[in-house]
């Protein structure tokens, strides 16, 4: 019976690694999208460099991460009914993402051709905002093409379909290098061509994405063709999607928060690039863990519509494991590197022996962020986003925020002191989740999860196709 456990942890522990790396392969590609813009812009100047890294910083918390979290409903309802057999439901309720997201886009729109305005009302620099303002203004369409894309992306992630994803990521990222090259230095568009190429290459990756689809034989029982049945349970959705979109972005804006406050403290030009230069790193670090709460959410949701609760509940421990493992080595390799890692942000002496004196602290935020990042995606493959958004809303707005402004202007911690509020806001939300998540019966969660799957498919249809479900499938491994 021993071996037999052993074994099955071992091929959960495979399952999860190889959705894991191509899907942290596919979130470090989409960042560098905007990445490699923000370098080429550096090429023309210091004010353009200013107003794509302010325009750029816009565009995530008021577009890209409020359409992704919306998208993440899809984690709990394309997972579920993958699980539960029911594979034609996979297409409809990616359809109906594309549908709520390309109208949330359209008012998402309408604040980025407002940038200009709002920043200034903002206080911030009128040049700044000006140049900034243009070059969201030019990154409209990609809100489009991201909102399409991230639905798609999580309709075939929930198949386990994910080299696919990895592909095509890449070969839009490689495009964007010759788009910005082009539309930059050859048309005469300067700061706002790599904008367009960031358009371009959203719409690049995602026509890609949805040829596979339409194309591919492993989405032949999935995708049955559009269907006027999406239309139907937008309420249904939305009361995943809403929560899904708070609890990604009630984290998300806490570190927005942390760049403005930034800027009142003693010295704001040092204590900002401090910041900017450890929300950077903490930026590339979070892919690792979020490709294994991606996959945590796949495994979870999956085996919840199966009705597997025991495979469910070994799919858990697993990644829970996974996560202190690998945040216990980035906590000690960030610590063994504080001192090299500022210089490749910054030649200013000054700079980079606050980047390590912040880098302990950093460090700490990354590996408890690891397990927050591995619970948060149990809880998309469960559908407890109300309860996640919650947690978050306390966590980070109750606690984390007062605790960086008091430890950051009273104790006079300065950026150390707004990332001990960032740890504190974690310190709290873990165990929060943790609880819940071992607190979880999860035959029951199983039970629900196919009652939600069989209910979403009875109210399209009026019954169950017999054809298209399995009450138990074997999920590929």
């Amino acid at each position: 019976m021993g071996l037999g456990r052993s074994h099955k942890v071992i091929e959960e522990v495979k399952r999860q690694v190889r959705l894991a790396f191509p899907l942290f392969s596919v979130g470090l590609l989409h960042y560098s999208l905007q990445t490699i813009s923000v370098i080429f812009v550096g090429q023309l100047g210091t004010l353009p460099l200013s107003a794509a890294s302010m325009a750029t910083s816009f565009a995530s918390v008021t577009g890209f991460n409020l359409l992704m979290g919306l998208a993440c409903a899809l984690d709990t309802l394309c997972g579920q009914s993958y699980g539960a057999g029911q594979f034609h439901m996979l297409g409809i309720h990616m359809q109906r993402s594309i549908l709520v997201l390309s109208l949330s886009s359209v008012f998402l729109a309408i604040i980025w051709a407002n940038t200009e305005q709002i920043l200034v009302a903002m206080k911030q620099d009128k040049l700044i905002s000006k140049e900034a303002g243009s070059y969201a203004y030019c990154l409209i369409p990609s809100l489009f093409a991201y909102g399409i894309l991230q639905s798609i992306m999580r309709f075939l992630q929930t198949q386990n379909i994910v080299c696919p994803m990895m592909i095509t990521s890449a070969v839009a990222a490689l495009f964007h290098i010759i788009f910005c090259w082009i539309l930059m230095f050859k048309t005469g568009l300067g700061s706002q061509g790599a904008a367009i190429a960031i358009s371009v290459s959203y719409w690049v990756n995602m026509l890609l994405m949805a040829l596979y689809v339409r194309f591919s034989s492993s989405c032949k029982a999935s995708w049955t063709g559009f269907s006027k049945k999406a239309l139907h349970n937008v309420l249904d959705f939305l009361k995943l999607a809403v929560p899904s979109a708070l609890m990604l972005c009630l984290k998300v804006w806490t570190f927005e928060v942390m760049v403005l406050l930034s800027g009142l403290l003693p010295n704001p030009t040092l204590q900002t690039s401090v910041l900017s230069i450890c929300l950077n790193i903490f930026g590339v670090v979070w892919m690792i863990p979020f490709g294994f709460a991606a996959a945590v959410s796949t495994r979870v949701s999956n085996e919840l519509g199966a009705g597997n609760a025991e495979a469910a509940s070994l799919a858990v421990r697993v990644v829970f494991g996974i996560a202190l493992s690998e945040g216990t080595l980035i906590l000690v390799v960030m610590i063994l590197l504080r001192n090299l890692l500022g210089r490749v942000y910054s030649d200013d002496k000054e700079v980079v022996r606050h980047v390590a004196s912040t880098m302990p602290v950093l460090a700490i935020s990354c590996f408890l962020d690891g397990i927050q990042s591995a619970l948060s995606g149990i809880v998309r493959g469960c559908g407890w986003q109300k309860i996640g958004a919650y947690v978050n809303l306390a966590s980070f707005y109750l606690a984390g925020v007062p605790c960086s402004v008091i430890l950051a202007f009273v104790v006079h911690m300065n950026a150390q002191g707004l990332w001990l509020g960032v740890i504190v806001a974690f310190t709290l939300q873990v165990p929060f989740l943790l609880v819940i998540t071992v607190r979880t019966n999860w035959e029951k969660e199983a039970k629900e999860a196919r009652s939600r799957v069989e209910c979403s498919s009875i109210s399209l249809t009026g019954t169950v196709p017999s054809d298209q479900i399995s009450p138990s499938p074997q999920l590929a491994p």
